[in-house]
């Protein structure tokens, strides 16, 4: 049987053959564009540069920008004002030491909504394997509040505080208990 096929290609059949080349291009351009500290998981690698209160830190290497730094509001978490004595310096001084080291790097974890209406990035912080949000909150220096849509963590957070809250520790000590929330705190003392 004689070959039937031409051996010049069809229009289409080229049309098709760069298409597919175009979108490949466009793939290993995308990837190649990915921060460098960014992960899939929607995780990015910091160092801490300081510590603003129990609730918020600032990090420089957030953004493609090494040196820029960003505040990060911890996720669930709703530490006392620093003027909220003692309990305020407590909560701060209290992440100050569980992050120790400054020039050890921390793992910020993002959730469906990336930053708060006063533009702090939002985030889970991650040192050593531990959950940081949830440590201050089971230490009782902060309480778990919800902030939809971020929800990954709340059983977690959630069971943090109600073993603070059974154990007294922090704000929850019967001995001396925070009588205000710090929301109801900042609220009346603005």
């Amino acid at each position: 049987m004689p070959n039937t096929q031409s051996p010049v290609p069809s229009p289409y059949s080229l049309s098709n053959l760069w298409r597919k080349i175009a979108i490949f291009a466009c793939v290993l351009f995308l990837v190649g564009c990915q921060a460098k500290n960014q992960t899939v998981n929607n995780q990015t690698q910091v160092r801490v540069a300081r510590v603003v209160s129990g609730q918020t830190l600032e990090v420089v290497g957030i953004a493609e920008q090494p040196t820029l730094i960003s505040q990060v509001r911890l996720i669930g978490v709703d530490a006392p004002d620093l003027r909220q004595y003692p309990w305020g310096e407590d909560s701060k001084e209290l992440l100050e030491k569980m992050l120790g080291n400054l020039e050890k790097p921390v793992m910020l974890e993002f959730d469906v909504e990336a930053k708060d209406k006063i533009g702090r990035n939002l985030a889970y912080v991650w040192k050593d394997n531990q959950l940081l949000n949830e440590q201050v909150i089971k230490q009782g220096y902060a309480l778990f509040v919800e902030r939809s849509p971020n929800f990954k963590y709340n059983q977690r957070l959630d069971r943090a505080q109600q073993w603070a809250r059974i154990m007294g520790k922090g704000i929850w000590n019967p001995e001396q208990p925070m009588r205000q929330t710090p929301a109801e705190f900042r609220r009346l003392n603005r």
